[in-house]
């Protein structure tokens, strides 16, 4: 049966959990909370991946024994052997008496097995159908949805004037947005595991693509450019791959020299197929799947943002949007490409969430499947 302090504790569990965020891809970011008479008696989180789970930290923070006492965690607790022994035979061994869940896993190795092992057991196990639920379901949007599907959970991240332009007509985009809000672009970098531009993006801007975030730990996610015929300047930011790691998906239409050249600086290439005379996006992020990419922030372009929506690949949409008007019937939009020819075809978003950075905001949504 639920306890008043269930919620409490949970959202602490919750807070933990945080804690994990960039650094445990692909697996999920769990917190664990145990506890006693309403005192807490440890505390833990999933670190990073291959490290021990939440649940084993929690058990080696705690100050006095276990015996009896309740265990919070944010998701349900694993039942098989995978980086780690399974955290079931774990709670059995301490013989916690009571295992409070946020939300049961969805890996099918999972899945309700470990709740049902721990019942098996003896422990009472209570499963959380609230807000506080939700909120931890939310928090592992990403490894929710690779896990059930094997493909990587696709963001479009945008910066746009009030009238809907990314660049002037000229092409120039720096800087549309102000310093808070590219700050917290950044602490979306360090979120995902890919960071995906297309070739045009490269040459226009040169960016780095990096994790500058204020995390203690920086975590630079792979950074994939979309580039068919091989045209990524050689002096190019993301070609450094001292900083971080760089993937180009090219065609054949890319030649040997510009392969060989970037390969020698350490950059991995993927020959992909081609649609439409481009590289076939679908192809490239299911690759990236099979590569144990969980995530990827789109920052491309406008015709790469509409190829991925075209795709189905899209999942989600940051759009940051400044107080300017430059106006310009050439200026370029978010979203490119053909688009649609009839209204009905428009794809529609739910927007769960609207952030302020100062006069800027920023539109977090999800495209409505």
């Amino acid at each position: 049966m639920l306890q008043n302090s269930d919620i409490k504790f949970m959202d602490q569990a919750i807070e933990l959990a945080r804690k994990g965020i960039g650094f445990v891809n692909p697996n999920p970011m769990v917190g664990a909370l145990i506890t006693k008479n309403d005192r807490i008696l440890g505390m833990g989180y999933h670190e990073q991946y291959g490290g021990p789970h939440a649940e084993v930290n929690a058990f080696k923070n705690a100050t006095e024994d276990v015996t009896g006492a309740t265990l919070y965690v944010t998701l349900e607790p694993c039942n098989h052997f995978g980086k780690t022994p399974p955290c079931t035979q774990k709670i059995i061994s301490e013989k916690i008496g009571r295992v409070v869940v946020a939300t049961t896993d969805p890996n099918p190795k999972v899945n309700g097995k470990g709740i049902q092992q721990l019942r098996d057991a003896g422990i009472i196990v209570d499963i959380l159908k609230n807000d506080i639920a939700k909120k931890a379901t939310r928090l592992n949007e990403i490894y929710n949805f690779y896990i059930r599907t094997h493909q990587p959970f696709l963001a479009i991240k945008s910066a746009m004037t009030l009238d809907g332009k990314i660049a002037t007509y000229r092409g120039q985009s720096r800087w549309i947005t102000n310093e808070k809000s590219r700050a917290n672009v950044h602490e979306l970098r360090h979120q995902y595991a890919a960071i995906m531009v297309g070739v045009n993006t490269v040459i226009a801007d040169d960016p780095s693509l990096t994790d500058r975030s204020d995390f203690k730990y920086k975590r630079h996610p792979l950074r994939v450019v979309v580039d068919s015929a091989g045209r990524t300047p050689l002096y190019a930011a993301v070609l450094d791959t001292e900083i971080a790691p760089t993937l180009l998906a090219v065609t054949e239409k890319a030649s040997p020299k510009f392969i060989a050249a970037v390969e020698e600086r350490g950059v991995e290439i993927m020959v992909c197929p081609e649609k439409d005379n481009k590289v076939d996006i679908r192809f490239l992020v299911n690759q990236l799947g099979k590569m144990n990419i969980d995530s990827i922030l789109l920052e491309g372009g406008s015709t790469l943002n509409f190829s991925a929506l075209e795709a189905g690949l899209v999942q989600k949409v940051y759009a940051f949007i400044s107080p300017k008007l430059i106006g310009g019937k050439e200026a370029i939009t978010p979203i490119g490409g053909k688009g649609y020819e009839k209204m009905e075809q428009a794809i529609t978003l739910n927007i769960s969430e609207i952030h302020r950075f100062d006069e800027d905001i920023m539109i977090e949504a999800y495209i409505i499947k």
